[in-house]
């Protein structure tokens, strides 16, 4: 099979909303009046960013949600994408499980695949994503205020907790291990709480490297800094009110390092973390119920700069947790 047979049979559909989809040498977005275009690009790396066994299917969902993920934490609508593809060789099966997740997901969020490039050489996804926004309506990383709520959608952690234990590093139980790679492999885009947050948040950006790294960009932008209670946000992974206290994994307080690492600077959690002022607090609320999304208050923004953690008595939590950085 030939490239362009490749296209024609995976990734070539009619578009609906672009003015030009894939065939030519470029495609065309038409935005509507009023709205400026987000754009936003990922590339997934074979053994940096998934294993070489995942599925295929939860591959191509993977590698769109990253992406879509960005359009949510700017508060855009998806429109389009682009796919640039290296394939060390044609594998049908593995393109049609690769082609079908991709493009359920792109079905579910309205979002067209309207062109790109595919080559030969070691697997390389690289997804460019494109969304629209009401012009000055866009969440940005510079609007975090001093008294502002920090917020965080989901829950944090399973990703990382799911990553140890495929690396061998710890011991899960097979039902647990399979709810937690699902976050993994397979995260959610939280795009409706993205749009749902428009007028209210004052920053925002998602969680994909660690909260703490990840939330100290929206520090550096704003010129502010934070207090981040630990006590709150170690009660958001999942996975220890999923296995309960069915074996002694998190029931010890030696388990506390790990939570606190997968929870604090984790990665590949895909969850949005973001600002509002108290009085949004109900505003707040309706954004998550509204986008059936769950969010939980873990912290303040602070004048003082820098990142501080406290515990529940409001004492400092010392930590050396690291988040992920691909040149470190």
């Amino acid at each position: 099979m030939g490239e362009f047979d490749l296209i024609a049979r995976y990734f070539t559909r009619p578009v609906r909303h672009a003015a030009l989809g894939v065939g030519d040498d470029c495609a065309l977005l038409a935005p509507r009046p009023g709205m400026q275009l987000a754009v936003s690009s990922d590339m997934l790396v074979e053994g940096r960013h998934f294993f070489a066994d995942v599925d295929p299917e939860a591959l191509g969902h993977k590698a769109l949600a990253v992406n879509l993920s960005d359009l949510a934490a700017c508060g855009a609508k998806p429109m389009a994408f682009t796919l640039a593809l290296a394939l060390p060789r044609v594998d049908e099966a593995w393109l049609a499980g690769f082609s079908r997740g991709l493009l359920a997901l792109a079905d579910a969020h309205g979002c067209e695949l309207v062109g790109g490039d595919t080559t030969q050489g070691p697997l390389n996804i690289c997804i460019t994503v494109f969304g629209e926004v009401p012009a000055g309506q866009a969440l940005l990383r510079s609007g975090a205020r001093a008294g502002d709520d920090i917020y965080v959608s989901g829950t944090l952690g399973d990703a990382r907790l799911a990553l140890e234990a495929l690396l061998g590093h710890i011991h899960l139980p097979n039902d647990l291990l399979a709810q937690a790679r699902l976050r993994l492999e397979r995260p959610t885009p939280r795009v409706a709480l993205g749009l749902a947050l428009r007028g209210i948040a004052s920053s925002a950006m998602d969680v994909s490297d660690g909260l703490l790294g990840d939330f100290a960009h929206i520090l550096k932008a704003s010129g502010m800094g934070a207090c981040i209670h630990a006590h709150e946000t170690i009660k958001l992974i999942a996975a220890s009110a999923y296995l309960s206290s069915a074996t002694g994994l998190f029931d010890t307080q030696s388990s506390a390092p790990l939570l606190h690492q997968c929870t604090l600077a984790g990665g590949d959690d895909y969850e949005l973390v973001f600002t509002a002022p108290p009085a949004h607090r109900a505003a707040v609320a309706a954004a998550a119920a509204q986008s059936q999304t769950p969010v939980a208050r873990i912290g303040q923004v602070q004048a003082e700069p820098g990142l501080r953690l406290v515990d529940a008595q409001g004492q400092p939590v010392e930590h050396r947790f690291a988040s992920f950085d691909h040149f470190a």
